[in-house]
C-alpha cells in the first residue's frame, strides 16, 4: 500500500506487510521495535494519521490494522494469520 510508504521512510527500522484479504478487506501488519514505548492508542494514531490521507474508499478495506513490536508479535495469534493467511469464504 503505497500510502504506509510515508511511515516506512519515518521508521526506517519498521517491517511493513500488507495483504487483500478478500474483495473488501485488506490487512496490514507494522512491525516495529519502536512501539516498545508507546500505547496501542499512540500506535494507532500515528499510523492512522498517515492511512487517513487515502481515499475514504481505501481506508474502510482496512479490516485489520496489526501494530506490534516484533517480540509481540511472536506471541500474537493475528501475527500468525499474516504468516499462513486462512482463505476468506467471500
Amino acid at each position: 500500500m503505497d500510502g504506509l510508504r510515508e511511515y516506512d521512510q519515518a521508521h526506517p527500522s519498521a517491517e511493513i506487510e500488507v495483504y487483500r484479504y478478500n474483495s473488501v478487506s485488506v490487512r496490514i501488519r507494522v512491525l516495529n521495535p519502536e512501539f516498545a514505548n508507546e500505547s496501542c492508542a499512540e500506535r494507532e494514531d500515528e499510523v492512522w494519521a498517515i492511512l487517513n490521507k487515502l481515499s475514504e474508499e481505501t481506508v474502510a478495506e482496512v479490516s485489520l490494522p496489526l501494530l506490534l513490536t516484533p517480540e509481540e508479535a511472536k506471541k500474537s495469534l493475528a501475527s500468525c494469520e499474516f504468516d499462513d493467511p486462512i482463505p476468506s469464504r467471500l
